[in-house]
């Protein structure tokens, strides 16, 4: 990973476990989950001032992500439930990095904002993401039309490096979408993400959404955050051979691990999701057959497995250097993968929509700058693989809530629903 001139990292300053607990805390407090019902109470007036345009259910479900947490002078000694829970959880799984000091993205966007307030100038929606998602779905389907009859070697390979880098755009604009970063509704953000998720083939937005939110407000948390590999992935996935399969296997594993790390019943939006995916997969069926069809769903998993473009579900939070569990990629691929580099400032601010990312580091530059980051996709598949000190192993772990308050986050359904 690149570093500045100096050749070192930011050392976070220390951030004391109670103010990540505090969440769980609030969420204690809460009824049963739904947008509407996210951490009631009374917001800092800074942050509603510059959020004053969007929904009531829009404030809540990002107060509900990223809590305005006033600072704390004393903490509460944890609780030796927490000790010993957090203690056998590390011995199951001793390979993976731990580190229990809190969400290091919570400590950042509070320095970051009262040393740059003008950051929150950033906030707001991008009004060009349902033009984006219009045009997308066009050219996929109109890319079907043009292969109609094509020898099975030009679809072989328009299906790995066209409809594979598109259907990645696609689920990049799903990560943009589940921010309510489209429009100022809930509602209207969670139609655009159904619809533009409709070229994938695979009903997946509506779910995303809802695993998404808690891996920002729980990054790391053991059977919270569903973005952690599991220890087999670890153990098993260990040569160069091995974990190019992994990184082909990408989309399984994405899909798939959240239902043994942290099950969630099906919603209404999940079915409408998967009513909406069936009628336009019946659709592409009736009028271009079985390699319409086929040319989505194998564009998806290519495009999401072994291709550039994946580059960055590596870069995002694999520990490529000790001390830092979140990396960016600073690279040409962000205009089209909707900056998903900026996965840090991203992590700092979710409600900046993608556009605004790049002005982050340009506000706060001493924050970013000196951070360890990539500037090729293909150089972080080729270290992930290559470098027998990387493996799935190599994220970062951390026990802040008991068992009891895990089973009573997923006993709600989870932060939203």
């Amino acid at each position: 990973a690149s570093r500045n001139k100096h050749d070192r990292l930011i050392k976070p300053k220390r951030f004391h476990p109670s103010h990540h607990r505090s969440s769980w805390q609030k969420l204690s407090k809460m009824g049963k989950g739904g947008d509407n019902q996210m951490a009631r109470g009374e917001q800092s007036s800074t942050l509603l001032k510059s959020r004053s345009e969007l929904d009531v259910q829009h404030v809540m479900e990002l107060t509900a992500i990223e809590p305005d947490r006033p600072e704390s002078k004393s903490a509460p000694a944890e609780s030796p439930t927490l000790l010993r829970e957090r203690e056998e959880k590390m011995k199951e799984e001793p390979k993976f990095h731990w580190d229990h000091s809190g969400n290091p993205h919570d400590r950042r966007r509070a320095e970051v904002l009262k040393a740059h307030p003008e950051v929150k100038t950033l906030f707001g929606i991008d009004r060009m993401t349902k033009y984006k998602v219009a045009a997308t779905i066009f050219f996929q389907v109109f890319s079907i039309h043009l292969l109609k009859g094509a020898p099975w070697y030009t679809w072989a390979f328009c299906c790995y490096t066209i409809c594979g880098l598109i259907n990645h755009m696609v689920s990049l604009s799903l990560h943009e979408i589940s921010h309510n970063l489209a429009f100022k509704k809930v509602w209207h953000n969670r139609l655009l993400g159904i619809i533009s998720n409709l070229t994938m083939g695979i009903p997946a937005f509506s779910s995303f959404k809802r695993y998404h939110m808690e891996h920002h407000r729980y990054q790391g948390e053991v059977g919270v955050d569903p973005d952690l590999p599991l220890n087999f992935e670890g153990w098993f996935f260990s040569t160069p051979a091995k974990k190019a399969l992994w990184v082909f296997l990408q989309p399984a594993f994405y899909a798939l691990r959240p239902m043994l790390t942290n099950p969630k019943p099906p919603g209404k939006w999940e079915f409408i999701n998967i009513s909406f995916a069936l009628t336009f997969d019946g659709a592409i069926l009736y009028f271009f057959g079985l390699p319409g069809i086929l040319y989505l769903l194998l564009g998806t998993l290519l495009g999401l497995g072994l291709h550039p473009m994946s580059g960055h579900f590596l870069s995002e939070h694999m520990v490529m250097c000790e001390g830092q569990e979140t990396f960016c990629y600073y690279g040409p691929l962000n205009w089209l993968g909707y900056n998903v580099g900026y996965h840090i400032e991203h992590h700092d601010f979710a409600y900046i929509p993608v556009k605004n990312l790049p002005q982050v580091r340009v506000m706060a530059p001493e924050y970013y700058d000196t951070l360890g980051h990539y500037h090729s996709f293909l150089k972080v598949l080729y270290d992930f693989i290559f470098d027998e000190k990387l493996s799935p192993y190599s994220r970062t772990k951390r026990v802040l809530a008991e068992n009891s308050e895990i089973k009573d986050l997923r006993a709600r359904g989870g932060l939203i629903k």
